[in-house]
């Protein structure tokens, strides 16, 4: 077993003794919490026993004088005492509503360049913005060479937008620790204050405190998360001319719109980002005592001489994934001049996220095979750096769970599926209905399996999680963006799969189709309303929301009469196509039915382990043709044999 490069984990980690007090501990809740409760309960122990013994001690002291132990309080008149009590209650409501609308501190949280651990060679997965970064950092530290010699002018902002998760703020700290200048961390939300005009208080001082450090350091970068909470679009109506299909728009603004506080707020926020080179006390103070003298001067003998104002270098980064909502305004060449987008990383991305995050957890020899680790960051498809992270840690907890002190590949696959789909709930299935999900998973998997060219089968299972009674996972062997006709129609078939095969077996389907059936519409609707894969080329995404029309689009393909016996054909023909597979291969279904009713679950090569016996006990599989069944011509047939 590998351990992970973390002192601490490998002292846990240690001896197999030391493991089972560790996991008994962990799977107890209590190791780490523990320890901090007891650190924390010790200190109020000895804070009050000081506290005791030091009163004592003054008490002692008194009596020893023959004073008593306490001193006795002066002597008031009781309507004093009591116009005391209403001042004070008046002074504490005072109080309370005037501090609060005078709490204009920033929300900012300074932190200094040795403070953060994580550098940009520790940001793994993000090549193309960790590239992007350097060349802004690299004007950024050669700021004055790049103003006075180049005549250019640095960025001023760079706004990151992607999912959550996918390495934002990481990317910003790692920022920080490169260039060596105070960052100063705030999220938008802190910005936002119940009374009104508090909020712009609150950017303005941000500002104010990013400048200063900005003077005192030599720069300063400052990050604002979530910035779509307080930089939203300001109210207005967008419309557009119908002579030039929608190229050109305006907006017009309704009566009363600018003085919310909302779009006060937005206003704030650009004079900022525009004002970052404020003139100094010195310089304002020169700046009056000009205009003063000036007053009482001649025209010719007028002072000129302006002190020239001080350069800030401040660098702003936000974060949102909802850039779509920010005010177009913030985005325009001198605010936010460059925008990053972080997707959820590629295949090759994943695989360097995956040897990362492995090398720190602990994990059983198998996950250290290249193929092994292949296939993973293949299958986690879609999974952003924070998911990934948070997979393996899913991952170790099952394995202490089963009394292992590293995780296994099927403990991740038990991760993901609970991520995914949700727990195992252990229901008690009746023989018929055991017999029924495992007759409608293996009917998909063999389906899949004879249709599904270059995929991977992952999981079959019939165990209940949460509104799944079973469960296909398959995935692509390798990394696909765009898919051909014939492989959409591959994937109805799949989906009818099911289906097909409790007609086959039972005579009728249940209710277990609803889901296939929801996926199958929407890909037969896609097909013929957006893809122009029908008789029309028209696409119905291209109807914009109106009084007529949704943003539906299996709504719009059900809606026109053409379209909706096109798609319809579609699924038709998929599902005899499915009927068929299911007929050539019933060996082979069969003996995935009795596996799942006598394991609940396969995995990976368990699966491909059970077609390939049932295979070779007949050597040959029949499978129609693609183009055959969806034409209703005869069926042709090729040889699955194993390579």
């Amino acid at each position: 077993m590998k351990q992970p490069n973390k002192a601490a984990a490998a002292e846990t980690a240690s001896s197999g003794d030391d493991f089972e007090e560790v996991s008994r501990h962990v799977l107890q809740g209590r190791a780490d919490v523990e320890r901090v409760r007891g650190r924390t309960l010790r200190g109020r122990l000895v804070r009050a026993i000081l506290f005791i013994a030091a009163l004592d001690a003054w008490m002692l002291y008194r009596t020893s004088k023959g004073e008593t132990a306490l001193p006795g309080l002066p002597h008031i008149d009781p309507a004093i005492l009591l116009i005391m009590v209403v001042v004070l209650a008046q002074v504490a409501l005072a109080s309370a509503m005037i501090l609060p609308m005078m709490s204009g501190k920033p929300p900012a949280r300074l932190v200094r360049p040795e403070e953060i651990e994580i550098g940009l060679d520790q940001v793994v997965g993000l090549d193309s913005q960790v590239d992007e970064v350097r060349r802004t950092l690299d004007v950024f530290l050669a700021y004055k060479t790049f103003r006075e010699k180049l005549g250019g002018n640095p960025r001023r902002g760079v706004l990151f937008e992607g999912p959550p998760g996918t390495g934002k703020t990481y990317l910003a700290k790692a920022m920080a620790k490169r260039a060596g200048v105070p960052f100063l961390f705030a999220s938008a939300s802190q910005f936002q204050n119940v009374y009104f005009g508090m909020t712009q208080v609150r950017i303005r001082r941000f500002f104010k405190k990013l400048r200063k450090a900005a003077m005192k350091e030599g720069g300063a970068i400052g990050f604002i998360e979530e910035i779509d909470s307080i930089g939203g679009t300001r109210g207005g109506v967008a419309t557009s001319s119908p002579l030039d299909g929608g190229l050109s728009s305006r907006t017009v603004s309704w009566f009363g719109n600018m003085n919310s506080d909302g779009a006060g707020i937005v206003n704030e926020l650009l004079v900022q980002m525009q004002s970052f080179d404020d003139p100094g006390r010195w310089s304002r103070f020169w700046g009056r005592f000009v205009t003063w003298a000036n007053g009482y001067l001649p025209t010719e003998w007028r002072l000129h001489g302006a002190s020239k104002v001080p350069y800030h270098n401040v660098l702003v980064i936000a974060a949102t994934n909802r850039a779509s909502t920010l005010d177009p305004a913030l985005l325009r060449p001198g605010r936010f001049d460059r925008r990053l987008v972080f997707d959820p990383p590629s295949n090759k991305a994943r695989r360097d996220l995956v040897d990362f995050f492995l090398a720190r957890k602990a994990h059983e020899p198998e996950l250290d095979q290249e193929e092994t680790r292949d296939r993973l960051s293949h299958e986690i498809l879609g999974y952003t750096p924070a998911m990934i992270e948070h997979l393996f840690d899913e991952a170790l907890v099952v394995a202490l769970r089963n009394g292992r002190d590293g995780m296994t590949l099927p403990d991740i696959y038990e991760a993901k599926m609970t991520s995914e789909i949700g727990l195992r709930q252990p229901v008690k299935y009746t023989q018929q209905e055991r017999l029924a999900i495992a007759t409608h998973e293996a009917g998909h998997a063999t389906v899949a399996h004879a249709l599904g060219e270059d995929q991977r089968l992952e999981v079959l299972s019939i165990i209940k999680r949460q509104a799944s009674l079973g469960l296909l996972a398959r995935s692509d062997t390798e990394e696909r963006f765009t898919r051909s006709r014939s492989e959409l129609e591959a994937s109805i078939a799949i989906a009818l799969g099911g289906m097909a095969a409790e007609e086959a077996y039972f005579g009728e389907s249940g209710t277990g189709p609803s889901g296939d059936l929801t996926t199958a519409t929407q890909l037969a609707a896609t097909m013929i309303g957006a893809l122009g894969m029908g008789k029309s080329l028209l696409s119905f995404e291209a109807v914009a929301d109106g009084p007529v029309s949704t943003t539906n689009l299996v709504g719009k393909v059900m809606g026109d009469g053409d379209a909706k016996r096109e798609a319809e054909g579609i699924l038709t023909a998929q599902k005899e196509r499915a009927l068929e597979v299911i007929a050539a291969n019933r060996d082979v279904l069969e003996a995935l039915r009795d596996a799942l009713v006598g394991r609940d679950e396969l995995i990976g090569d368990e699966i491909t382990d059970v077609i390939w016996k049932a295979i070779r006990a007949r050597n040959v599989v029949v499978v129609p043709d693609a183009r055959s069944a969806a034409e209703g011509s005869k069926v042709s047939s090729r040889l699955l044999v194993e390579e």
